[in-house]
């Protein structure tokens, strides 16, 4: 795996999220599009003139959004883009109970880095170095047998957190913030240089990217390089960038991550056929 560099690994991965946790965080649980409250770029106009209406939502489960009784629509606020995190952090809480998704909201510039992100998942780079609110536990390990070197599936679990992330969103309750949003995101994705660009269109690009990252149940067979490992495997090791960090989840966390990836697209009304089938090996 080019990725799987031994410095990487060993020394920068407990300062910066690897990859893999912002591909699933930012198409998944950050399709949570609570992450578009953008402004438009008119620095004299009022706060309340510079975001365009945002549609009503009423959260899913009956669950109390921030200052907005049970049962009653959920409002997003007029806000500037640099001025968003604090709105976002409340009206995502919603999504999810998982105490880490609290965690990465922390993180700051949300909705910048979420729009960069998925554009760079979407075009099959890895968006890494936009995020930095994840860092998994341990190293990446491998053991040597004599079926040669292979990637020690214990390093698989050092996900396991962001599993429980994707697994506990919301995915109705994210695709409702996303279409009251969804003005504010085109806006959002102009200003990164896209003008008439339609951000859901990348969106669905991204999805079907990480869609494309086979599950593979056996063993992953390595080659050393000079600072990293290489995949024996010529198709595996042909795999994007983006797609190589999903794949260092392992199987499950492939799998878990695929699933969220369709209950998302459904309930978005992605058509199946946008979509790829499952790929293994």
């Amino acid at each position: 795996m080019d990725d799987l560099h031994l410095d990487d690994e060993q020394g920068n991965e407990p300062k910066k999220v690897r990859g893999l946790a912002i591909a699933i965080l930012l198409v998944l649980a950050a399709v949570v599009a609570v992450y578009y409250i953008a402004t438009r770029k008119k620095p004299e106009a009022p706060a309340a003139q510079q975001t365009p209406p945002a549609e009503s939502v009423t959260p899913v489960g009956g669950e109390k959004a921030p200052g907005v009784g049970i049962g009653e629509p959920l409002v997003f606020p007029a806000v500037a883009l640099g001025e968003s995190d604090q709105a976002v952090r409340e009206f995502a809480a919603v999504l999810s109970t998982n105490p880490e998704f609290a965690k990465w909201l922390l993180t700051k510039d949300l909705i910048r880095k979420f729009v960069v992100a998925v554009d760079n998942v979407a075009n099959g780079l890895s968006p890494k170095q936009h995020i930095d609110f994840f860092s998994p536990s341990g190293q990446f390990r491998v053991v040597r047998t004599k079926e040669g070197m292979l990637v020690d599936e214990a390093s698989y679990s050092r996900y396991d957190p962001v599993v429980g992330v994707v697994l506990s969103v919301d995915a109705a309750a994210a695709v409702r913030l996303y279409r009251a949003v969804k003005p504010l995101l085109r806006e959002a994705y102009s200003d990164l240089g896209y003008p008439g660009v339609d951000f859901e269109d990348t969106l669905v690009r991204a999805m079907a990217e990480l869609l494309e990252t086979p599950v593979v149940e056996g063993p992953v067979v390595l080659e050393e390089k000079i600072l990293s490992y290489a995949m024996t495997d010529e198709t595996l090791e042909a795999l994007s960038p983006a797609q190589k960090q999903l794949f260092r989840m392992g199987p499950k966390g492939v799998r878990a991550v695929h699933g969220k990836i369709r209950e998302l697209a459904a309930a978005l009304g992605v058509p199946e056929s946008r979509l790829p089938g499952t790929k293994g090996k």
